[in-house]
């Protein structure tokens, strides 16, 4: 058997999560699917995969190995738009990750209008509260809110003045002592998101100070939803910390306000980050250049909203 394509098969079965979507993504029988990770599992030396009649699971080595076949499938990829003279005409399979707030209400327009605008490319766009590993997890471009690490990934600000910010209901804050410094959270009902800290929350120091102020917390509620918290807070049931974006449209509607303004973060930059190398790429390269524009105006706004909060 051919190794790339057993790679394809392998990869496809990962994503799929069984050997039989990854038979109907690619119009085979789960036979020819399991022969194929099978002669893979043969050839590498150990077992890649766990099975059960209905799902997989990585095994350590697989993980390490998938890994390696994304890399690999991507070089793959870029070495043969270049050979066949791509550059000029994006095609293929776009897969992008971000938030999903920024995701749904900020990238997905920009995508629509990005198919329209290349007809021969398609778009997966995985939304996760987390940070993804691009190369590991075969992601071609990025949108982070945050402060990046130096690393090999190609980065475009596309804006820099989105804050975290605590906010409660006028419910709420009616019902529960004031709140003038950060100390003051922990005697509050605490609601918090999995990705924005559910054993701390870390402030600025304080005026003459160099110690930066972390509050410990004991959430009544823990969700892995933005949506969730903003909801909870919304109905009265606690305090949240969101970014500006999240929490603009309920603050100027009453439904929220923004408490703690002397002890806001610093603004945090976002990009669109790419693993490097991938924007010879042609779709990466058209959609970079389609978004960042359109992305910054964006952000500009929301910043223009949230400077106008106060």
């Amino acid at each position: 058997m051919d190794r790339i394509d057993v790679m394809k098969v392998f990869i496809a079965a990962i994503d799929a999560g069984s050997l039989a979507g990854a038979g109907r993504v690619l119009g085979r029988s789960p036979a020819a699917v399991s022969r194929a990770i099978a002669f893979l599992e043969h050839y590498v030396g150990a077992e890649l995969l766990y099975r059960t009649t209905r799902s997989i699971k990585l095994s350590e080595a697989g993980e390490r190995y998938a890994a390696a076949c994304r890399r690999v499938l991507v070089d793959l990829e870029e070495a043969d738009l270049t050979v066949a003279g791509e550059r000029t005409a994006p095609r293929g399979t776009l897969t992008l990750t971000a938030p999903p707030i920024s995701g749904e209400e900020i990238l997905r327009p920009i995508v629509d209008a990005y198919l329209e605008a290349f007809p021969a490319v398609s778009v997966k766009m995985v939304l996760l509260d987390r940070h993804a590993n691009l190369v590991e997890e075969g992601i071609d471009i990025a949108l982070r809110v945050a402060d990046l690490p130096d690393s090999s990934m190609v980065a475009v600000r596309v804006g820099g003045d989105v804050k975290r910010v605590v906010v409660a209901s006028p419910r709420y804050l009616a019902r529960h002592p004031r709140i003038v410094e950060p100390a003051d959270l922990a005697r509050h009902q605490i609601v918090t998101t999995t990705h924005f800290g559910q054993d701390a929350w870390v402030f600025p120091p304080a005026a003459g100070s160099s110690i930066a102020r972390s509050v410990h917390l004991k959430p009544r509620l823990v969700v892995n939803s933005v949506r969730a918290a903003l909801a909870s807070a919304i109905d009265g049931h606690g305090v949240t910390r969101l970014y500006t974006y999240h929490v603009a449209e309920s603050v100027e509607s009453g439904l929220l306000e923004i408490l703690l303004r002397n002890a806001e973060s610093a603004p945090l930059p976002v990009h669109l980050v790419t693993p490097h190398g991938r924007l010879s790429v042609p779709k990466v390269r058209a959609f970079v250049d389609f978004a960042v524009p359109r992305l910054r105006a964006a952000f500009a706004r929301l910043s223009a909203q949230a400077g106008s909060l106060g």
